[in-house]
């Protein structure tokens, strides 16, 4: 199904999205947006917000490839302060 509605810009950069295109996609209020361009072409795609159940089946998933490989707490603890003590440091 295709749309076209027009609308315009405001002063500070914002765009409306008409009602009939934000209904047919379900956009509410708070919704996030993707914005691409291609340089010619502009893009906004709604993101949709994960489900809960989908970050706890990654988060198990992770716990035992860790469990497996014989990564330790202390591992992770020291990989991370690794990352950020290069990160500080401008490595």
């Amino acid at each position: 199904m295709s749309l076209l509605e027009i609308t315009s810009v405001s002063s500070k950069g914002q765009v409306v999205i008409p009602g009939s295109i934000r209904t047919s996609l379900g956009i509410k209020c708070g919704t996030k947006m993707a914005v691409i361009t291609d340089g010619e072409n502009v893009l906004m795609k709604p993101l949709a917000t994960p489900k809960l159940e989908a970050f706890e089946s990654l988060v198990a998933e992770s716990r035992a490839c860790a469990r497996r490989s014989g990564l330790k707490p202390s591992d992770v603890s020291k990989a991370l302060r690794k990352v950020r003590d290069a990160h500080r440091s401008g490595r």
